[in-house]
This record gives structure tokens, C-alpha cells and sequence, in this order.
């Protein structure tokens, strides 16, 4: 569901998939291909929230803001499923694992990987190229190329798997319309 918040409409590319049952109000800005999952809220009602090209906010995150903070999520993120980020700034080709919570301030390191579970504090910066968890998250090691390689995979298939289902809803459309 797509819903204005005091007259602002979020901006989302015609390529982006939003999942039914997916909230995103106000003050959001979507690019091209990337992909809003099942139950995910984007609430863009208190600061921006931009989200760059090819990202997937898998189901059922929240993102959201303070004020005067935006959330900044560069292009080919990937947020796992039940991810929480509050007015953070997430590099390019970062990964967000599972149930992981972002707090306000932080920064993701561009190409980074956060663990499942982890929580990055307020102004924590993890540095690129980098496996971080724990609560608090810390850095345990640089990444490899089997872990590189697999955030790859992830992002490639979330960008196929998000077009596969646009088609899928500009199909249904066509076919409600049609039967009208």
C-alpha cells in the first residue's frame, strides 16, 4: 500500500516491486529494480527515507527515521527478513542479516556484512569489506571471496525474483481490468 503522509507521495521507479501487504508512506524515494517484501513499513513521516537501485528490503523490516536523520540505503543493498533501521546510512552492496537492528547514526561500510541478529548502536561505523555481528556488533574479520560471492548471488536473484513478481501484479492488473 502506497500512502501520501501531509501531501507527500512517496517516489517509487515503475520497475519497483512493493509486495502486497507492504506499507510505504511519505517521504520516500524508491530506485529502479529493487524490490519491498511482504509486511515490510517504510515510513517516511518524520526525516527522507532514499533507497538507491537494486536493493530488497526483505519481509516483514521496518525502516524509519528521527528527526532531522534520514535512512540512507545506497544501491544493491540487501536487508534481510525482520531487519530494523532507524536513520542509519547503508552502503553500497551491504548486507544486512536477518533480525539485525540499525540504530540512528550508524553507517555500513560500503560491501560490508552484518551477521543475523546483530545490533550496530548509534554512530557505530563498520568499516567496508567487513563481517560484523554480535550485540553490539563488532568486526570479527575481512570478507572472502566465498562471502562476496554469495552477497552477489543474493542480490542478483532478489532483483530477478522482484521482477518476476511485478510481471506477476501488472499481469493481475490487466486481468481485473480486463474482467471490469
Amino acid at each position: 500500500m502506497i500512502l501520501p503522509y501531509k501531501g507527500v507521495v512517496p517516489t517509487i521507479d515503475p520497475s519497483v516491486y512493493v509486495a502486497e501487504g507492504a506499507i510505504v508512506t511519505g517521504d520516500v524515494t524508491i530506485g529502479a529494480q529493487s524490490s519491498v517484501w511482504f509486511h515490510t513499513v517504510i515510513r517516511g513521516d518524520v526525516a527522507p527515507t532514499i533507497i538507491g537501485e537494486r536493493v530488497n528490503i526483505q519481509d516483514q523490516s521496518m525502516l524509519h527515521q528521527s528527526p532531522h536523520s534520514p535512512l540512507m540505503i545506497e544501491d544493491d543493498v540487501t536487508i534481510g527478513h525482520q531487519a530494523m533501521l532507524h536513520s542509519a546510512i547503508i552502503r553500497k552492496q551491504a548486507l544486512i542479516g536477518m533480525g539485525s537492528t540499525i540504530l540512528d547514526g550508524a553507517e555500513i561500510g560500503e560491501g560490508a556484512f552484518i551477521g543475523a541478529g546483530s545490533l550496530v548502536p548509534p554512530g557505530k561505523v563498520i568499516p567496508p569489506g567487513t563481517l560484523a555481528f554480535g550485540r553490539p556488533a563488532k568486526v570479527v574479520r575481512p570478507l572472502n571471496e566465498t562471502d562476496k560471492k554469495e552477497m552477489a548471488r543474493i542480490r542478483r536473484e532478489y532483483v530477478e525474483k522482484g521482477q518476476y513478481y511485478k510481471s506477476l501484479q501488472q499481469q493481475t492488473a490487466t486481468r481485473n481490468k480486463d474482467q471490469q
